[in-house]
């Protein structure tokens, strides 16, 4: 058998495997540098024990974990937007409401933080039954100018009138109790806030948002035709009877 096609040697094999795995463009055929894994970590870090499988014995993957549905006397923090571990979605005050709507559909989320440019103080919330509903159209006749020319601004809930909740009551609380709280409230959403320094110090972070429909989304409720807040209560009321 001619030597080009003999087998490669152990030594071979690793050296061969090592420029496929480290290849960059333009280093075929050069000897690659030192990578950075080949120098030791300063401090008392200890190289776990690695191993590979015995012949014949293979890998598989688990299976998926299912989560358990949510019900109406589950933890509230079940159903809170946590955005301690999500990005909160933003748009500018000046932003066009149509523009608001877009950004709601490119991010799949159905309300938006208002978020003043200069300082990044939330400034309100616009969700997507106020840009759909009646609102916007009410809010041009008042201020006598064509829908096309409201910006997130003119239609959003400012902050002073938000819903607000506090963390630590939320995390005894279940879903039922939140379901309540939006309902005689009137709202659609509510935030979730931790006060530093107690709530006489007036520092408040936003950690958290509860969404309505989201909550209805997760006990199981089918998205309704409208966004009827009175709907979807009459909705979630009515899969609790059962």
């Amino acid at each position: 058998m001619a030597e080009s096609s003999q087998r490669l040697q152990p030594a071979q094999k690793d050296h061969f495997l090592e420029r496929m795995l480290y290849f960059q463009p333009g280093q075929l055929g050069r000897d690659q540098p030192a990578r950075p894994h080949d120098q030791p970590l300063s401090g008392a870090y200890v190289p776990l024990h690695s191993f590979v499988a015995r012949p014949g014995v293979g890998y598989s993957l688990p299976r998926p974990r299912t989560a358990a549905p949510v019900r109406i006397d589950s933890p509230a923090t079940e159903v809170m937007t946590d955005l301690r571990l999500v990005t909160a979605v933003t748009i500018s005050p000046q932003a066009s409401v149509d523009a608001a709507n877009q950004v709601m559909i490119d991010k799949r989320v159905r309300a938006l933080f208002v978020v003043d440019d200069a300082t990044r103080h939330i400034m309100g919330v616009i969700t997507a039954t106020d840009i759909l509903g009646e609102r916007p159209l009410q809010v041009a006749q008042q201020q006598d100018v064509h829908r096309g020319e409201l910006v997130a601004r003119d239609i959003m809930t400012g902050a002073d009138r938000l819903e607000v909740l506090d963390l630590h009551d939320v995390a005894r609380a279940r879903v039922g109790d939140i379901v309540a709280t939006l309902q005689h409230a009137g709202r659609q959403h509510a935030l979730v806030v931790e006060v530093a320094g107690g709530a006489a110090a007036g520092a408040m972070t936003v950690c958290g948002i509860f969404s309505l429909t989201q909550i209805a989304r997760q006990l199981g409720i089918p998205p309704g035709p409208t966004h009827d807040i009175a709907y979807t209560f009459a909705e979630i009321e009515k899969a609790i009877a059962r």
